[in-house]
């Protein structure tokens, strides 16, 4: 399964030298300038839908997507050739971030709603809601939503509060580190894709203690994203409908392809 294919070899050697120019080389902006930003933020640019699946976070993030890449793109490219495996590639990096982006739109501008109504009617238990809702890992402000209300007529703690719910509109929107950025929207692609393919083929997989068929590691899978995804926990920045969104856009495109079954491989 390690046997590496020219293409997926390619793709490895690209997210590695972009993971260390990004380490190393922080004059050059890599991450802010390739990263996906959101609708609305001063940073989104055209580039970033195709950049930010090259760019990663970390060496643990690189890691696993890389892990996953080697693992189950050389079958694929072996199936596909090359130009159809990168196409597939791209096509399922390029979807998950326009499908996240709607997600985040949506978010976004649910936000905004809620902050023009708490301006509207500032109430402590709305402050502290709206920071339960939008900005879970944020602390400090339940005393500002005690005090406010405690005291719901003192301009100061309004005044207070009305800045602060602005400033996580602001952090969520338009902060140099709002941008989504790594491969894991084309690698669920290509794990639908083996699943789809190669259904029965036994997983040896770190975290089970007994081998698992392809088909059923990539359902639960997306069962585990869907509830990361509605149930969100407080520190959580793992994109998961970004994930979500990769095995939609294979799904799509496989089915699209079956369509001339005798040019699918």
């Amino acid at each position: 399964m390690f046997n590496l294919t020219p293409t997926v070899r390619n793709l490895l050697f690209l997210n590695i030298g972009c993971f260390l120019v990004q380490q190393n080389v922080p004059a050059l902006h890599l991450t802010q300038l390739g990263s996906l930003y959101p609708f609305g933020s001063p940073y989104l640019q055209p580039w970033q839908f195709l950049t930010y699946m090259f760019l990663h976070g970390s060496w643990g993030h690189i890691i696993s997507n890389m892990f996953g890449l080697i693992s189950f793109g050389p079958m694929l490219e072996q199936r596909w050739g090359g130009s159809r495996f990168l196409t597939f590639w791209l096509i399922c990096g390029l979807g998950a971030g326009g499908l996240y982006q709607g997600v985040r739109y949506y978010e976004n501008a649910k936000m905004e709603q809620a902050a023009a109504e708490f301006h509207r009617q500032p109430t402590g238990g709305d402050f502290a809601d709206f920071f339960r809702n939008n900005f879970p890992e944020a602390h400090g402000y339940e005393a500002l939503a005690r005090g406010l209300q405690q005291n719901p007529q003192n301009a100061d703690y309004i005044d207070a509060a009305n800045k602060a719910v602005d400033g996580v509109v602001e952090e969520v929107k338009n902060s140099p580190y709002a941008g989504m950025l790594g491969a894991s929207g084309a690698l669920f692609g290509i794990l639908f894709a083996f699943a789809y393919l190669f259904p029965n083929t036994e997983l040896f997989l770190l975290f089970f203690p007994f081998p698992i068929k392809a088909k059923y590691f990539v359902f639960f899978y997306a069962v585990y994203e869907l509830y990361k995804g509605v149930h969100r926990t407080p520190g959580d920045n793992v994109a998961h409908y970004a994930h979500l969104g990769g095995l939609l856009i294979g799904f799509i495109v496989l089915k699209f392809w079956e369509r001339g079954r005798q040019q699918f491989y």
